[in-house]
């Protein structure tokens, strides 16, 4: 069985057509097929047409244009770096690339220098949405975002285009061959090696030499070549610095002295005026009440500024600049760099202030008005405002004397007196007081006649009954004329009756009798009382018809008196 079946199989062999490859030379190509995908080194076979053809020694050749051969001449013969796309394509041929291979010896380059950490040259060839487009070696295009080319604003762009700078590559994706890259972190690092060299030398009470790199409301950073320290606004000067951008511009150099530091927070402290002697420590030559010509240096809402020599700086309030203006802004009364004669009010040498005044080198208007009016005196002027409180007159044409409004007049209130005034009238007034300390001339208008209300107020006597017409109906009580001079009757003085004592029970016009029970001087008013009248009244009626002994009511009594006095005479 076994003899028949190996029959079969040998003629079945024979039969079999003759391999045209041997299986030697099926494993010589395996290496070959291992080469796709990779850089290999070819020989350059042929030159024609526009294209180079490079044998790899395999049995098929590439043909690859010989535009890739950029800045290169190639020969026959030549051996060059071919990158094997496809070991064979649909025609049988291989497909390979110059430039590629060209490309991934790059892409060694600069993965070694990420290895070796060390920056990679570049250019900056574009801007583009949210940072820039890098060139790097060998033409390799990379992204930089836009916080990654400076700790600080860059305001010229066209200066760093196309100028060499070194990168570092922040992230890498080799498949989709894209870079990330930053030039901060290069400066970043650099930095970071000269602070901490500069910081190992630092010395407080050092001079050194800075760049003045930023500007705020509070001081200025100074770059001392590796480490910022802040020169603060209050260290720029002796004298007052409003702004730091009046004094530093940015990229102005400036000599600064090393006042503090602090290695742990590499916090560094600066002061330029340290470099100066202290003005504030001799004070000898400044005396109270003493005259000296000064230079406005800063104008502000409450005063002004005087230098009054080099770094001392005195405070004019706006209350001291003028005798009569007093509401006006210094602006409007002094310039920047004006010359002006001040007075030393005040020295307070624990705080640096000097308190000056510039009026205090005038001639004093209040002082000279004094001299030359007198209280009592009638005196012409125009209303030149009238506010809630009184009324201003000028005097002369920068003085004003105020009427308060009790001072209008003797009979009405102020309220109502002021309603016959307008600005711009001519008013005679008399002087009441004239305060030189104060700054301040009372007026008054009702002086000028006599005191009408006084004299009628004279008249009365408390315990009087008197007829008063009702001139006003309030919820406390009602208030009545009495022949030009004021009553007030509260609620429960309308009645004995407390059913009776509402004062909207009275009609304004009406007359009614009462009791004055007090007088005030002050507010020139009556006190009166109808019920304090009606229980005067019972008792003169009890005591002139009734008796204790005879035991009759007092309704009996007063009923009986009324009745009397109902009947009609004879």
């Amino acid at each position: 069985m076994k003899t028949k079946k190996n029959q079969v199989y040998n003629e079945f062999s024979n039969n079999l057509p003759e391999p045209t490859e041997k299986f030697s030379d099926l494993l010589k190509e395996q290496p070959a097929q291992r080469i796709e995908g990779y850089v290999t080194k070819g020989t350059v076979t042929d030159i024609k047409r526009g294209y180079v053809v490079v044998s790899v020694g395999l049995k098929s050749e590439a043909s690859i244009e010989l535009s890739e051969f950029k800045n290169e001449e190639p020969k026959v013969g030549d051996i060059v770096d071919v990158y094997v796309e496809h070991y064979e394509n649909a025609d049988g041929s291989m497909v390979a690339s110059r430039e590629r291979a060209k490309r991934e010896e790059v892409w060694k380059d600069i993965e070694g220098q990420i290895a070796s950490g060390k920056p990679i040259m570049g250019e900056i060839v574009d801007r583009v949405r949210g940072g820039y487009t890098v060139s790097l070696l060998g033409g390799v295009q990379a992204f930089m975002p836009s916080s990654q080319l400076d700790a600080g604003p860059v305001r010229d762009f066209n200066s760093i285009m196309n100028t060499p700078m070194e990168f570092k590559i922040i992230k890498i994706d080799r498949v989709r061959s894209n870079l990330i890259v930053s030039h901060r972190a290069v400066l970043e690092g650099d930095r970071e090696s000269r602070k901490n060299e500069v910081l190992s030398k630092l010395r407080v009470g050092d001079v050194m030499d800075g760049i003045v790199k930023n500007i705020t409301d509070y001081g200025v950073f100074i770059d001392l070549g590796g480490i910022d320290g802040l020169l603060h606004i209050t260290d720029i000067s002796w004298k007052r610095v409003g702004n730091p951008a009046d004094v530093y511009k940015v990229g102005q150099s400036v000599k600064v002295k090393i006042i503090n530091f602090d290695y742990e927070t590499s916090r560094v402290s600066l002061g330029v005026k340290q470099l100066e002697g202290d003005p504030w420590s001799n004070l000898e030559r400044f005396k109270i009440g003493d005259r000296h010509t000064g230079r406005v240096t800063s104008l502000t809402d409450y005063g002004a500024f005087i230098d009054l020599d080099s770094g001392i700086e005195g405070l004019a309030h706006v209350s001291e600049l003028s005798w009569t203006k007093k509401s006006v802004s210094p602006a409007k009364m002094l310039s920047i760099g004006q010359e002006v004669q001040v007075q030393i009010l005040d020295i307070d040498t624990e705080k640096r202030r000097i308190s000056l005044g510039l009026k205090q080198c005038q001639a004093n208007p209040w002082l000279d008005y004094a001299n030359k009016h007198k209280v009592g005196e009638i005196v012409e002027g125009e209303i030149r405002n009238i506010t809630e409180f009184g009324i201003f007159v000028g005097l002369t044409p920068d003085m004003d004397g105020m009427i308060h409004l009790s001072d209008l007049d003797w009979a009405k209130s102020g309220e109502e007196a002021v309603k016959a005034y307008t600005r711009g009238q001519m008013v005679k007034v008399k002087i009441l007081e004239i305060d030189v300390d104060k700054e301040r001339i009372s007026l008054g208008v009702k002086q000028l006649t006599n005191d009408t209300v006084a004299e009628s107020l004279g008249s009365f006597k408390k315990g009087d009954v008197i007829t008063a017409t009702v001139s006003e109906v309030q919820s406390d009580g009602i208030t009545v004329d009495a022949g030009g001079v004021k009553g007030f009757i509260k609620s429960s003085d309308l009645s004995r009756s407390k059913t009776e004592q509402k004062p909207e029970r009275f009609a304004v016009g009406e007359k009614v009798d009462a009791k004055i029970t007090g007088i005030d001087s002050a507010a020139r008013t009556l006190m009166l009382s109808i019920k304090a009248h009606e229980l005067d009244e019972e008792k003169k009626i009890v005591k002139e018809y009734g008796s204790a002994d005879t035991g009759a009511v007092l309704g009996d009594i007063l009923g009986g008196v009324m009745e009397k006095k109902a009947k009609p005479k004879k």
